[in-house]
């Protein structure tokens, strides 16, 4: 009976076929496409890619110290040019020796380091957060935005995000199908003569007429980058309200949350009542421990918003570097009893004054941050002569641009324009700032002070 149910041999067996011979095969070479064809775009790219504006030169590139003479002092990026705390690199060269944390960690992220923001965060969030469902390590706080982008946008979901924004949302949010909606802070007006980053506001009910019913979800950076604005809790309550009204998604973006200066409360938005529930909390351990190029970030927030976006970073990147964070584990482990954070507010204090003084002495208002590691320099009324030798990635460029990098070629201090943080409708907003990092160590920013004093001989 089972013979009835297989196939007969005559049906599977095939003889093989001789390979051809040598002799038989053509001398002719392949020669390929004939030499005129244009080979040059085969294979048409995602429209995502423009729509997030990831192939036009973008001004990381431009004020790039290749691009720049060699002895321009880089106060555009905002990365250090210091290392973290010994105690804190001395834990990482601990990790690398052991067998553990040289391979695979969970993509939750490794249980020490979790354990670790429980204990520091947790009580900042008023509750004891479940390490196993309510924090997401992730591979820097980019990754971790990028994932919940993916975890939660459907194809044509609007995000909302204050302008200026921090240049990554625009891509991120558009790789994963969403469309940004924006939303400029304004920023103070002419009359105020010592404008701070508290200056800058929001009209709620701009906030509200940008709400449709495609929108999904809200980011809120506080402290905020490149303004250096840290929310109130007058203003986060109302965008609470908001979100609750119309059921939206918070992505609070508080990265400089360890950078708050003259007394300003940070207020964390998912305290406030009913956030809980729909806020997802983005950290660094770069900004925290001077360790940008670690890349080791983490998510706090509900099981319901924390679960799907594990589902995401897993495919992503499945997991984020090992040995780094049980280095970041130690960081968080110790900065209570080292008093880390106060000790590195009031150096950043310190920091900040040597720019802002610098300022002082040249007579051009600037933004006093509140927050963050960043200065806006007014520059609208720096003098260049409009047939200076500009490179093209720069000319049809915002003003800002051309200021930017007349005064890095000029002076030797490279900043950041401020209209890249913009849409095209608003960008004229960011024309008049560019943006100076105090993330540099004393010495560098006392430099960079005595050579912007000859700007006195641009400026009208």
């Amino acid at each position: 009976m089972l013979r009835a149910f297989l196939p007969s041999l005559s049906r599977i067996h095939r003889p093989p076929r001789p390979f051809p011979s040598l002799s038989n095969m053509s001398s002719t070479p392949n020669t390929g496409p004939p030499a005129s064809q244009d080979r040059s775009n085969l294979i048409s790219f995602s429209s995502r890619l423009k729509e997030g504006r990831a192939l036009v030169q973008d001004v990381w590139s431009i004020f790039n110290a290749a691009n720049l003479p060699s002895d321009c002092i880089n106060l555009g990026q905002g990365y250090m040019n210091f290392g973290p705390p010994q105690w804190v690199t001395e834990a990482a060269e601990e990790a690398l020796k052991a067998v553990a944390p040289n391979h695979y960690s969970h993509p939750k992220g490794r249980i020490r380091l979790r354990e670790a923001i429980n204990n520091f965060y947790g009580p900042q969030f008023n509750r004891n957060l479940d390490v196993e469902s309510e924090i997401l390590v992730t591979s820097g706080a980019n990754e971790g935005q990028y994932a919940v982008f993916t975890a939660f946008l459907e194809q044509g979901d609007e995000v909302i995000m204050f302008e200026p924004f921090f240049d990554q949302y625009l891509p991120s949010v558009t790789f994963n199908g969403g469309k940004p909606i924006y939303v400029p802070l304004h920023p103070p007006p002419e009359s105020v003569k010592k404008p701070t980053s508290d200056d800058w506001t929001i009209d709620i009910n701009e906030l509200r007429r940008a709400i449709t019913s495609r929108t999904k979800m809200i980011i809120v950076n506080t402290p905020h980058n490149p303004v250096g604005k840290v929310f109130r809790k007058e203003e986060l309550e109302q965008i609470a309200l908001l979100a609750e009204e119309f059921n939206l998604l918070v992505m609070a973006d508080e990265v400089y949350d360890c950078l708050v200066f003259d007394g300003k409360e940070h207020v964390r938005i998912a305290n406030l009542p009913g956030m809980w529930d729909r806020t997802v909390t983005v950290l660094s351990a770069g900004k925290a421990f001077a360790a940008t190029g670690w890349r080791v970030g983490w998510l706090i927030g509900p099981k319901s918003i924390i679960q799907p976006t594990l589902a995401a970073t897993t495919r992503i990147v499945f997991c984020t570097n090992s040995p780094l964070q049980e280095a970041a584990a130690a960081g968080l482990e110790q900065v209570k009893e080292r008093k880390f954070f106060e000790k590195q507010r009031e150096e950043y204090n310190e920091r900040r004054a040597i720019l802002t003084e610098a300022f002082d002495k040249l007579g051009l208002k600037y933004i006093l941050p509140e927050g963050s590691y960043f200065v806006l320099l007014d520059v609208s009324k720096v003098k260049f002569p409009e047939d200076y030798p500009f490179p093209p990635s720069v000319v049809g460029r915002g003003r800002d641009f051309r200021a930017g990098w007349f005064i890095a070629m000029e002076i030797g201090v490279s900043s950041i324009p401020v209209s890249e943080f913009y849409c095209e409708e608003h960008a004229t907003i960011g024309e008049a700032y560019a943006r100076f990092a105090f993330c540099k160590d004393t010495d560098t920013l006392k430099r960079a002070a005595e050579r912007l004093q000859k700007l006195k001989n641009y400026v009208e």
